[in-house]
């Protein structure tokens, strides 16, 4: 996957947003604002991208999109509970009707037994709709894991903005 193939992703992402009227917000942890990078490097993305949340420390989780104090403390940034919260939160501060979000361990440290580096959890919320989540274990150094998470991401919000 070079850039190339994510500027192509992330216009695949603007056509079904756009052809069905939705806009996009992004909740980025471990990604650092790479999604909406891509996704502003599409010309005419202003008609179909609102914002992005670039939410990288635990405060910010908490201050920016209402993550609570006790899910990071119980479950960890990087796990399902602070995902899903991540994009109720993103939904719930912007004018969007689909958010994503990830957050992961890129490595080289961080990594636990439990949580080994190339974890990277990522939820899709579409306003009134279930929200979806999944787990990846990605490998590669940290550009690698970021590069693959961004464009797991881009294909997830081209199904979630068909659903």
């Amino acid at each position: 996957m070079n850039d190339d193939d994510l500027y192509a992703l992330a216009r695949r992402v603007g056509h079904c947003l756009a052809a069905a009227g939705l806009r996009l917000v992004t909740a980025e942890s471990c990604t650092g604002g790479w999604i909406a990078q891509c996704i502003t490097d599409v010309a005419g993305s202003s008609g179909w991208f609102d914002r992005g949340f670039v939410t990288y420390s635990n405060e910010a989780k908490t201050e920016l999109l209402g993550v609570a104090e006790d899910l990071l403390r119980d479950f960890g940034a990087v796990s399902e509970a602070v995902v899903r919260a991540m994009a109720a939160g993103a939904l719930r501060h912007s004018q969007a009707q689909v958010a994503v979000a990830v957050s992961g361990v890129a490595g080289p440290s961080g990594g636990t037994l439990e949580k080994p580096v190339g974890t990277v959890w990522f939820a899709w919320q579409r306003l009134g709709r279930d929200c979806r989540v999944v787990r990846h274990l990605l490998e590669g150094d940290r550009r690698a894991v970021r590069r693959q998470a961004v464009a797991i991401a881009l294909r997830g919000i081209v199904d979630a903005g068909r659903d």
